[in-house]
């Protein structure tokens, strides 16, 4: 929502460079994703990989809806839910070692 209102009002101000807002928004939507990445060092395992890459693509979406371009916006949404739901068919369950 902030990303779609930030690039709205970038639409509407008159700056030389329009791509600085979109490029600071994904690096600090970046930022933000990085420290939700933890790393447990006794179970030798990385968790919040999955939350920092949808928090930076619904910075994306966020981004498109924010430009006027709709059909990508629910687009990228519907893909990102697809694949976020996906683990729960049957066909990509992790085989066991």
């Amino acid at each position: 929502m902030g990303a779609a209102l930030l690039t709205i009002i970038n639409t509407h101000i008159e700056v030389a460079d329009q791509t600085r807002i979109v490029a600071n928004i994904v690096s600090g939507i970046g930022f933000l994703g990085a420290g939700i990445i933890f790393r447990d060092s006794v179970k030798h395992s990385i968790s919040g990989l999955t939350t920092a890459a949808t928090i930076w693509a619904t910075a994306g979406i966020g981004i498109a809806i924010g430009y006027g371009m709709y059909l990508i916006g629910i687009t990228g949404a519907f893909l990102i839910i697809l694949l976020l739901v996906s683990h729960h068919f049957p066909f990509f369950k992790k085989k066991k070692r």
